[in-house]
């Protein structure tokens, strides 16, 4: 065989293999990861092509998330502006170890704290139910909750009182609340119980699925990262609830 057609064959070989990278590199570019909506499943070959860090992306307040918070999540207040908020994309393993796309609206304060600390849950297959923004439940508590949707932005006053919630700030995050709820005893000896049928969870002497504790890994990072843990206070136990004070 000459040179000559063996360089026509080298050539032809070549810019077949050009054409074929080319073709994938523009599939590739036309799928755009923002159209992916929350709680999706994200299959293992889209995690191969375009990398876990990929899902993990924060960013100011997109225009369509800042219009669906209206009326639900946010409420005009002279505290928290949008400017002060920060949205999270993220992935997290489900409780049938399905990979699926999380939303998340946060204080721009802990935002990065939140991103490393969910990167970690997710490598380690941390069962989280859902991480859904609570506008999919109409911004309601009792909804999302009994729901075991993990959030965090919610404008809204402590249960109970006219105070400012920690979440009205976007400085707490509530991780599977339907089986680590909000209890606390009243003065007549009943139990006030949020998600209200969740009372089973209150007692924490058994094993279950998704149960906080201080052995928990999602205990220990968020501690770890300066968040206080409501599991430990003393009044009543909000054993979702990790929130951070920020000077």
């Amino acid at each position: 065989m000459s040179c000559f057609s063996l360089r026509k064959i080298f050539f032809a070989v070549f810019g077949a293999f050009a054409l074929c990278c080319s073709a994938f590199a523009g599939e590739a570019k036309t799928l755009d990861l923002s159209s992916i909506k929350g709680g999706e499943v994200i299959e293992e070959k889209m995690l191969d092509t375009y990398g876990e860090n990929s899902f993990f992306t924060l960013s100011e307040i997109p225009d369509d998330v800042w219009k669906r918070m209206q009326g639900n999540t946010y409420q005009d207040n002279p505290f928290i502006k949008r400017e002060d908020l920060r949205y999270l994309r993220l992935l997290h393993v489900d409780h049938e170890n399905k990979v699926r796309l999380g939303e998340m609206v946060c204080n721009r304060a802990i935002a990065e704290d939140l991103r490393e600390i969910f990167f970690i849950l997710y490598k380690n297959k941390y069962a989280i139910e859902h991480i859904l923004l609570a506008d999919d439940f109409d911004a309601d508590d009792e909804i999302q909750m009994g729901a075991n949707n993990t959030s965090c932005f919610v404008f809204r006053f402590i249960t109970g009182s006219d105070f400012l919630s920690y979440h009205a700030r976007g400085l707490a995050v509530d991780l599977n609340p339907r089986t680590n709820p909000y209890c606390k005893l009243k003065k007549d000896g009943s139990l006030f119980v949020q998600p209200k049928h969740s009372g089973e969870y209150c007692e924490r002497d058994e094993d279950f699925l998704f149960k906080i504790d201080k052995e928990d890994l999602a205990y220990k990072l968020f501690i770890s990262h300066g968040f206080t843990w409501g599991g430990e206070w003393k009044t009543l136990k909000d054993f979702c609830h990790f929130e951070k004070e920020i000077m």
